[in-house]
């Protein structure tokens, strides 16, 4: 198994990852561990557009539904007099 250091952590996220692990009950380093290996296993965005982006956040919020009004009326013709 590796072993990272991770220098220049700021002081409010040090402590934001210590509240984590207190509340799931680990060490800080197995908070760490677990957030590294569940965000590095998730699929690269990178490649997306943003449209699909946008599809994937609404996705991953629980989808969105849109009510799509009829289309029943033409527009008049346009005159040019």
């Amino acid at each position: 198994m590796a072993t990272i250091t991770i220098r220049q952590l700021d002081d409010d996220t040090k402590h934001l990852l210590r509240m984590r692990a207190a509340a799931h009950g680990r060490s800080m380093e197995a908070e760490a561990r677990t957030i590294l290996e569940e965000v590095v296993r998730q699929p690269a965005r990178a490649d997306l557009t943003w449209a699909q982006e946008l599809i994937v956040l609404a996705r991953d919020a629980g989808g969105v539904e849109l009510a799509v009004p009829a289309r029943d009326d033409v527009a008049p013709a346009a005159t040019f007099e």
